[in-house]
């Protein structure tokens, strides 16, 4: 007993080698269209292939990030000063100078010594080699 396949298959057999025919043609202009395509615009397929691959299919992906980064620079943007600030210049005037003493002695007077208090200068660190550092931790 034969199976419908293989009956469909027989009755169609002589079919085949037309059908084999077509799709070698078919196949064939297919290539060399592909293949002058390549030739005629060089690196285009290159990036026509990436821009299909990459970029098309996830044009909404792409389109957020750039509205995201016009939104981030059109906000730091904004966000600048325009008008030119000045800075403050340190001015060691007389009358600063004085009024700086006079400070002085009211915080000495408040807390109760009568010198004012001068800050103790802060001791500068000089390191020393290593080998004697380890020399010493070695010796006590």
């Amino acid at each position: 007993m034969k199976t419908p396949r293989e009956i469909l298959l027989e009755q169609h057999r002589a079919a085949t080698p037309k059908l084999d025919a077509i799709r070698h043609e078919c196949v064939g202009q297919a290539s060399s269209l592909s293949q002058n395509k390549m030739s005629e615009t060089g690196k285009m397929p290159v990036l026509l292939l990436i821009w299909r691959e990459l970029i098309f299919p996830s044009r909404g992906i792409w389109a957020s990030l750039a509205a995201i980064w016009i939104f981030i620079f059109v906000a730091n943007v904004s966000q600048r000063d325009r008008s030119q600030m000045t800075m403050a210049k340190p001015s060691s005037s007389p009358e600063m100078v004085l009024s700086f003493r006079q400070q002085e002695k009211m915080l000495a007077e408040l807390i109760g010594s009568g010198e004012p208090h001068v800050a103790e200068q802060p001791k500068t660190f000089s390191p020393r080699p290593s080998s004697r550092r380890q020399f010493e931790i070695f010796t006590t």
